[in-house]
């Protein structure tokens, strides 16, 4: 199993972070060493400029090679959110030698992954879906703001990797990105159902 990231897929997100808008998706990915075990996130002793990053998250249900955008949609079943922590400093420090982000995008623990659902109980194209910290509200997304769709990922992803049952697709987060701290609580809401609940150690 593999994780597939896209970074920089919500406008709004590239801008905060002062980063051009992408005219391709812009991959990363996570080792499968990287999926949190438990709802326990422990800050890592490298950093403590840690960030959380809310997406949504596809399941690969039929692998594939070279996918065409019109048949994307017969490869995935079902839908979930998951939070990308970033080492934003460590990441800052990478990107400003040119070097990868790996370090601080694939580190033990760094993908937070919940449930999955049936991708037909929602509208894909207009898919709400939000994160509170402490009971605030600081992410407020929606898939209509999505630069990059779900199937043109897939299109565009399969060109390169071949995707199998299990792989994992984060299609980017929305603005609003910012810090955790010890004894902060995540809670993530997809609609209106709350999916994920977080403790920062």
């Amino acid at each position: 199993m593999k994780i597939i990231c896209i970074g920089r897929n919500y406008s709004e997100h590239a801008k905060e972070l002062g980063n051009e808008i992408p005219e391709k998706p812009v991959i990363f990915i996570k080792p499968d060493t990287a999926v949190l075990k438990g709802n326990d996130f422990y800050i890592p002793e490298f950093s403590d400029d840690v960030h959380y990053e809310l997406e949504v998250v596809v399941k690969i249900s039929k692998g594939g090679k070279y996918i065409q955008k019109e048949t994307a949609p017969k490869h995935y079943e079902e839908i979930g959110l998951g939070i990308d922590f970033t080492a934003r400093g460590l990441q800052s420090e990478l990107k400003s030698k040119g070097l990868p982000w790996e370090l601080a995008k694939g580190f033990d623990g760094s993908a937070v992954v919940g449930s999955f659902y049936k991708k037909e109980n929602f509208n894909l194209e207009s898919l709400h879906f939000s994160l509170l910290k402490n009971k605030e509200r600081v992410q407020d997304g929606n898939t209509k703001d999505m630069i990059f769709t779900i199937d043109d990922i897939i299109a565009f992803v399969s060109q390169y990797f071949t995707l199998r049952v299990g792989d994992l697709i984060f299609t980017g987060t929305p603005k609003g990105v910012g810090k955790v701290a010890e004894d902060d609580i995540l809670e993530a809401y997809l609609e209106d159902q709350k999916v994920l609940d977080i403790r920062i150690l």
